[in-house]
């Protein structure tokens, strides 16, 4: 008899792999560039990413008092920046599935003086209790993700009714812009993987898995599908990053 569990299959970057193989592939991944993540995301985005990131923030809605989940957190950007936000009677969590970025983040909060709650965990079961987050945020995060449906709705189960979701990803480029984009994404970033991080392969991914993520309004359904209402985004540098937002009622 046929074992349709061992045939189901999903992307990583442009292969097919089985479902079971992609967590300890996208692992491998973001163990091999967590010391230089940092500098590499100011190389590739010539320091767009930390725009796109506040501009996260401050389209968060986020209040002195409140609870935050950073899923994906990785270097701890967005933590950081949350955490000001909350002030001393908040709550931001630091999470993350990789244990390498984990511990990159965790490290960068202590060294500026901010002690919050970090956990290493999956997006897809997430270990907290329904109904406990004001804000849920997950950047450049949610593409890597086998189940992203499955993933949504765990978002939305830990949100307060009235709480909301941020979705910071890369996304579809505006179209004349795309062939100038193509060239930079599969030639420019493993070189630049190469020479910065010693690995061409895993920026090879990178610049894959950005293809292979639904685009602005195809993620927007899918929000929708998983729950969420008055879901919108705004394109950030013409659509290279979108910016998605949707509510729990």
């Amino acid at each position: 008899m046929k074992d349709t569990h061992m045939d189901k299959q999903t992307h990583f970057g442009f292969q097919t792999v089985a479902e079971a193989d992609k967590a300890h592939k996208v692992a491998e991944v973001f163990h091999s560039v967590a010391k230089k993540y940092d500098i590499m995301n100011d190389l590739m985005s010539a320091g767009m990413h930390r725009l796109w990131k506040n501009f996260t923030i401050e389209n968060s809605g986020v209040r002195s008092g409140q609870k935050v989940l950073d899923i994906a957190g990785g270097t701890g950007d967005l933590s950081l920046a949350f955490k000001k936000r909350v002030g001393s009677s908040g709550e931001v969590w630091l999470t993350d599935i990789n244990s390498s970025m984990l511990t990159v983040g965790r490290d960068r909060l202590l060294d500026k003086g901010v002690i919050t709650p970090v956990a290493q965990c999956d997006a897809e079961k997430l270990p907290f209790p329904s109904e406990y987050f004001d804000c849920v945020s997950v950047a450049f995060g949610l593409r890597n993700m086998t189940h992203k449906d499955m993933a949504l709705k765990e978002m939305l189960r830990v949100l307060k009714p009235g709480g909301r979701l941020l979705v910071l990803e890369f996304s579809k480029v505006w179209e004349p812009l795309k062939p100038a984009y193509d060239l930079y994404s599969f030639k420019a970033l493993p070189l630049m993987g190469k020479l910065v991080a010693n690995d061409a392969e895993s920026y090879n991914y990178l610049a894959e898995s950005i293809r292979m993520h639904p685009s602005q309004e195809e993620l927007k359904q899918i929000m929708r599908d998983a729950g969420f209402d008055r879901v919108d985004y705004f394109n950030l540098t013409a659509g290279v990053v979108a910016l998605h937002k949707g509510y729990k009622f």
